[in-house]
């Protein structure tokens, strides 16, 4: 049967529509598969290990006031010297002695007006390390009595607090295992391996330590432990007492 050449484009045209317009077949779903999060309990442990300090940091201001700049910042460097000098004669080596702090401002007599100049004030501290606790007391009047118009700290250390810090985390480690092993035996659960381990910031705590407009605090713990002796006795005057050095552990443990 012959064909019109129209006819045949005709038919030709619509199976190349058919053929492009056919649905493509269906594509399989992928299968994902995930292992599932294992059962655990998480605990925090908290220790602090109270220490006798073997080391005091004194941080000392002097302030001078003057109506003339010059004149201010001449008289401070000259009471900083004899604060110096004092501190040596009291049996601080100079390379423990350290100025931290400078200033100087001009002083109105109406601060928010800035009326009436008074004068202009100079500040400096500088921070002494003693090795020698006995010895406090009398670096304490040497400085004072040299210039030292402002006693700004008192902070007691330890020079073996690397060795203190790891025996805190060890006792925070132990702390969160127990915490764990309770908490998981009180629902009839058995605490397996650890999971994942993270420690938390830690610090080491002296509280007679207090600067122009700040101060140290410590946290809760839920481990203490003494190490040394309960107190050193320098002075009627002078307690150092014990200082505080404590680690936080987070621990994830699996249960069996």
């Amino acid at each position: 049967m012959s064909h019109h050449p129209i006819q045949l484009l005709a038919i030709a045209l619509s199976c190349a529509v058919i053929t492009a317009c056919s649905p493509a077949p269906s594509a399989r779903p992928i299968s994902v598969t995930t292992s599932p999060e294992p059962r655990s309990v998480t605990t925090t442990g908290e220790a602090e290990v109270r220490v006798v300090p073997d080391e005091v940091l004194l941080t000392v201001g002097v302030e001078t006031l003057d109506p003339v700049l010059a004149s201010a910042k001449a008289r401070n460097d000259e009471a900083v010297r004899k604060v110096h000098a004092a501190a040596v004669g009291a049996g601080v080596e100079s390379r423990h002695i350290q100025t931290e702090y400078i200033d100087i401002e001009p002083r109105y007599r109406d601060s928010y007006e800035r009326r009436d100049l008074l004068g202009y004030m100079a500040r400096k501290t500088m921070v002494v390390t003693l090795r020698d606790l006995k010895r406090f007391e009398a670096l304490l009047q040497a400085v004072i009595d040299a210039g030292a118009n402002h006693v700004l700290g008192i902070e007691f250390r330890t020079t073996e607090l690397r060795k203190h810090r790891d025996q805190a985390r060890l006792l925070a480690t132990k702390a969160a295992r127990e915490k764990a092993v309770a908490l998981s035996g009180e629902l009839g659960q058995e605490v397996d391996r650890p999971h994942a381990i993270e420690e938390e910031q830690n610090h080491w705590f002296s509280p007679f330590r207090s600067w122009w407009g700040g101060s140290r605090f410590a946290g809760a713990q839920n481990v203490i432990q003494n190490a040394g002796p309960a107190s050193v006795s320098l002075e009627d005057t002078i307690a150092p007492g014990q200082i505080a050095v404590s680690a936080r552990v987070k621990v994830k443990f699996e249960l069996k």
